[in-house]
């Protein structure tokens, strides 16, 4: 197997504005600038550009795409409309998830699914594989650039780019339009930081031009690049999940917290198991938490009752940088997922109470 690190289109470009490069799903990707709060920071506040081009594309195109999408995908892809974004998972046959994804309708015959760095073989070769209906498909990822633009000041800052109107794109839907100059940009209302914003899907041969441009448009709105690091504790702030980390082959989109994208009025795979455990409850269940004392939970962190009992496990666990206390996700028995429910995180050997809240876990 070819262990090569790829590169984002920008990669030099990250390395001489003085980035830590990290190996990170199979590329050299920048995890911090400065330092992850102060990132953290900005991006709530203000305004910053993260470079996410490792993420996957795939067009999915003719007369059967949708019917391959909805054979493939938890979500219901037909509720569409052109130029709406979806959440969404590929369920395995085993009551897993290959892989979450966001869904977008292009056309009445062209979607675009955009799938998580680290899966992209994976999901390239499961999505061929159960393509019995002979939808075209095209993998554009090593052809595809993308960068979140997330913050606050975001659309003050983009507008400049660009005749489309940004505020009348609303959240999880998009524009294809000239952007920095750029013909056919998808200006897309999505992001996964909670600081509104916009992610830009621009081609390799455009990136630079379209980075500068956004940074010049940016600086005096206190522009700045944001890492991987930051892209994280943003992400947990807000409860949602990281593929590898609070989901992947062995959890269910049920247990995860992720009923509200599983849709039991089409047929997909593994649907009658899901829709057993919807009917039947699961044992387990994802939950955020919020620490009640001083410390940092981190992954595999035993979760434990009152009594010490251990109840679960920490999946994902950071400092908040907004609210300077401890949060995380992690799977416990259910009958400890209620909000309010007290837990305790085992963290060096102390055992420290925690409480189990609502998401996001960030009150905004």
């Amino acid at each position: 197997m070819e262990n090569t690190i790829k590169k984002v289109a920008l990669n030099d470009t990250h390395e001489e504005l003085g980035a830590k490069m990290v190996p990170f799903a199979g590329y050299n990707m920048p995890v911090r600038y400065s330092s992850d709060r102060e990132e953290h920071n900005t991006v709530r506040k203000d305004l910053g550009i993260f470079d996410v081009s490792h993420m996957g594309e795939f067009l999915v195109k003719g007369p059967q795409a949708l019917i391959l999408i909805q054979k493939i995908t938890s979500n219901d892809a037909s509720k569409l409309a052109i130029g709406q974004a979806q959440y969404s998972c590929l369920p395995n046959e085993t009551g897993g998830i290959v892989d979450d994804l966001l869904v977008y309708k292009i056309h009445e015959e062209k979607y675009l699914l955009v799938v998580n760095a680290s899966n992209i073989e994976k999901d390239w070769n499961w999505i061929q594989q159960h393509n019995q209906v002979g939808a075209e498909l095209e993998d554009i990822s090593d052809q595809t650039s993308l960068f979140a633009v997330q913050g606050p000041k975001a659309t003050k800052a983009l507008q400049t780019l660009t005749p489309v109107n940004l505020d009348e794109i609303k959240f999880y839907h998009f524009e294809i339009g000239e952007f920095a100059g750029v013909p056919d940009v998808i200006i897309s209302a999505t992001g996964y930081t909670g600081a509104g914003g916009f992610e830009i899907y621009v081609p390799n041969d455009h990136a630079q031009k379209v980075w500068d441009a956004i940074f010049d448009a940016g600086k005096d709105l206190g522009i700045k690049p944001i890492g991987l690091g930051a892209r994280d504790t943003l992400r947990l702030e807000m409860g949602y999940c990281l593929y590898g980390n609070d989901i992947d082959e062995t959890t269910s989109p049920i247990e995860a917290g992720l009923g509200w994208i599983t849709k039991f009025n089409k047929k997909f795979i593994n649907r009658d198991q899901l829709a057993k455990q919807k009917e039947e409850g699961v044992s387990r269940k994802l939950v955020g938490f919020v620490l009640q004392e001083k410390g940092i939970p981190r992954a595999h962190y035993p979760i434990v009752n009152l009594h010490g009992e251990q109840i679960g496990e920490v999946t994902s666990g950071t400092l908040s940088p907004s609210m300077g206390i401890g949060i995380g996700l992690g799977y416990v028995d259910s009958k400890y997922a209620k909000p309010g429910t007290s837990i305790a995180i085992t963290v060096r050997k102390k055992n420290l109470e925690a409480k189990v809240k609502k998401l996001p876990l960030l009150d905004i």
